[in-house]
């Protein structure tokens, strides 16, 4: 199995490494001495080697999975030079395809989008350009979707922002159901467990618009009906709507990365 090399050891590479272990990937796991803490506690837990430098996971990986900050890319390209044709694997949201390959020339540069539950190998794991390395690199960390072009891919990390927000809404719920009386475990296990619901039964029928299976629940005289009529009278919705708006237009306007 191919050897991977980690530039930047932090919350998401860690949860990468995590789930690729988890999932049975025995090849090589080599980490970026930065962030030189939880590089050794990572080394531990999931058999890695830290490495004495940047170039030196470079030199001995066989791709590389790049997790920094976008405002160390341009140090990082200062310091290391990829082997031609070597993957790179990038997780930096908003740093697009050219930019990658013209900050690391000679590598064969994908971008990817994926959650913190790849150390679950639960995560939508989304890739552009299609790339066969990285989809079997990367497919054991979940459900894969590959994108034909890079605004779709932009719209993917809107959807992945989502992910976030959804925490919120839920516990807006479980506290309404905690100030009504029920006990915090329980208030978080009723949220959840509707969640898991809804989505067993839009997996179940893919043929089937999300709003139309809401539909077939909230038919004229339920308690169901009863409270959409007041969501459907609120703001909510379009809230949402605004913040994605607003994510997808920092995406697509984004200033170009400082220069080496």
């Amino acid at each position: 199995m191919q050897s991977l090399g980690i530039l930047g050891v932090g919350e998401l590479t860690e949860k990468v490494v995590r789930g690729l272990r988890r999932s049975g990937f025995d090849g090589a796991i080599l980490l970026s001495p930065r962030n030189a803490e939880r590089a050794r506690a990572l080394a531990q837990a999931c058999n890695c080697e830290v490495m004495s430098s940047n170039q030196a996971v470079v030199d001995n990986a066989a791709m590389l999975l790049l997790g920094v900050r976008p405002d160390s890319v341009a140090q990082l390209a200062a310091e290391i030079t990829p082997k031609p044709g070597q993957h790179l694997l990038s997780l930096i949201a908003g740093l697009d395809l050219q930019t990658l390959q013209a900050t690391f020339p000679g590598a064969v540069c994908v971008r990817v989008m994926l959650s913190y539950t790849a150390q679950f190998n639960q995560s939508t794991v989304v890739i552009y350009p299609p790339d066969e390395t990285a989809r079997i690199c990367l497919g054991p960390l979940g459900s894969m979707v590959v994108m034909d072009d890079e605004p779709a891919f932009e719209l993917a990390t809107v959807a992945a922002c989502m992910n976030g927000w959804f925490y919120f809404l839920f516990d807006d719920l479980q506290q309404w159901l905690v100030d009504k009386g029920l006990p915090v475990e329980q208030a978080r296990t009723l949220v959840l467990g509707n969640l898991e619901d809804c989505l067993a039964s839009a997996r179940a029928h893919p043929d089937r618009s999300l709003k139309a299976l809401g539909q077939a629940i909230a038919t004229p005289g339920t308690y169901t009906a009863a409270g959409l009529d007041v969501l459907n009278h609120q703001p909510g919705s379009a809230t949402w709507g605004a913040a994605c708006e607003v994510v997808f237009d920092a995406l697509l306007n984004r200033p170009p990365p400082p220069s080496n």
